[in-house]
């Protein structure tokens, strides 16, 4: 078996008719090298090619291929991997010689390059969020299960042994039924936040081969309608975080590292959808070209009765602490996690957790989360967050950046899989609203 290339193990299997394409991966990926490549080379995708680079022989993998639309950037993650570069995201699609891919491309582009790579046999790390719109994260998490690959989606916290103990606490009832939990993702910054570095020599105009080189028309997606087609805006390019047309804002960036890990450990490995989500905020103090809110404020509701309140600013610093509450006790998740009985319901409490009013949880020792990923497509590990959960996070967080940007409150319904405004209006209603500017 050891000597036996990639290619001509694939070959010999297809004769095996009871193994699927997911347990050849596997049995695979046991035995030889995972081949990766790395389509999005920003500041994300760099981190990870460094960090996989770094580990590569530890880890038996070997990068083949880079791909960025920008040649600066395509060009750093060339020399730092050693792996072909490349600005079309399909020579890596196509090739026969990739495993897994790594994505790390703005959130519009994420699940047509995911559903492509999956539907060409290959496992996925896809960056958070899952997605940019409801839709999209709805049809890659049908992908999934439809081609049987690996998907882990990348808030990396789920892969935290403090939720990993949260969630075993919730399973054996010891702080009572869960009400309600908060976190935050708060930040402070000087000129703005996502007004990242400029290049001043990048744009389009520039011939291929030059470093400030950037395939603008393929970074819009406007082709398969994934963005608006719009003239050459530095901006927008760099700051992308900064525009609706291309992510959730703070919502997306930040909080979806909050609300994955919280249903994780609140309903399991697959999430759950909101029932109810409402939000609040603005741009109370950065108030420049973008049109995102400096202060975003959700608050979700589940079917199982419980809500999950969330907060992120970016004009000061001081947040929330990660909190889940039980009606007999509540959990401190930044701080052990540690339990803590209330009073009134002190003798259940009690009963549950050794006779003791406080309760240091002991934390799992888990892998990172790409090695999570790797373990999965090699021995069928559990995925820290697979597709499910990521899609159940991209619901609540879209339906709760939708909210405040129509001023709405809106509800899921779980049989048709759409948004509604009431009771009777679905989805389409608010895609045909005018979209306000959250400056106030």
């Amino acid at each position: 078996m050891k000597h036996i290339t990639r290619r001509t193990f694939v070959k010999a299997s297809a004769t095996i008719p009871f193994l699927s394409a997911s347990s050849y991966a596997r049995v695979l990926g046991a035995n030889n090298r995972l081949q990766v490549a790395f389509i999005g080379t920003g500041n994300m995708g760099t981190a990870h090619a460094i960090d996989l680079a770094e580990r590569a022989e530890k880890e038996n993998v070997h990068i083949t291929h880079v791909c960025d639309v920008y040649q600066r950037r395509l060009r750093n993650a060339a020399g730092i991997t050693g792996g072909t570069p490349t600005m079309e995201y399909r020579d890596i699609i196509d090739s026969k010689d990739v495993d897994a891919i790594v994505i790390s491309t703005p959130d519009h582009w994420h699940t047509k390059i995911a559903i492509e790579a999956m539907e060409t046999g290959k496992d996925v790390y896809c960056e958070k969020p899952l997605s940019h719109t409801i839709e999209q994260a709805l049809a890659c998490r049908d992908a999934v299960h439809r081609t049987g690959r690996t998907l882990q989606v990348g808030p990396q916290w789920t892969s935290n042994g403090r939720y990993w103990a949260a969630r075993k606490a919730i399973e054996e009832d010891l702080i009572g039924k869960i009400s309600w939990s908060q976190a935050s993702y708060c930040r402070n910054s000087r000129g703005g936040q996502f007004n990242w570095p400029i290049d001043e020599d990048a744009g389009p105009s520039l011939p291929k081969d030059r470093e400030g080189y950037v395939w603008w028309d393929r970074w819009l997606g406007w082709k398969w309608d994934l963005a608006p087609k719009i003239p050459w805006n530095a901006d927008h390019f760099f700051r992308f975080r900064k525009y609706l047309a291309y992510n959730g804002g703070l919502a997306t960036d930040l909080l979806y590292h909050k609300l994955a890990p919280f249903l994780r450990a609140i309903e399991g490995k697959n999430g759950a959808y909101p029932s109810r989500v409402v939000a609040s905020g603005g741009t109370f103090l950065e108030k420049d070209e973008r049109d995102i809110p400096d202060t975003f404020l959700m608050v979700a509701d589940y079917p199982k009765e419980h809500s999950i309140v969330l907060a992120s600013v970016m004009t000061n610093d001081v947040g929330l602490p990660t909190i889940i509450r039980g009606q007999h006790g509540t959990m401190f998740v930044d701080d052990g996690p540690k339990l803590v009985g209330q009073g009134t319901w002190e003798e259940e409490f009690k009963a549950k957790n050794g006779g003791e009013m406080e309760v240091i949880l002991e934390q799992p020792d888990r892998r990172d989360h790409m090695g999570n990923f790797l373990d999965a497509i090699r021995n069928g590990d559990e995925l820290a967050c697979n597709v499910d959960l990521g899609c159940a996070t991209m619901v609540g967080i879209k339906m709760a950046v939708d909210a405040l940007r129509y001023d709405k409150v809106l509800r899921w319904d779980a049989q048709k899989e759409e948004v509604l405004t009431s009771s009777e209006s679905p989805s389409k209603i608010i895609a045909g609203l005018p979209l306000p500017n959250f400056v106030c």
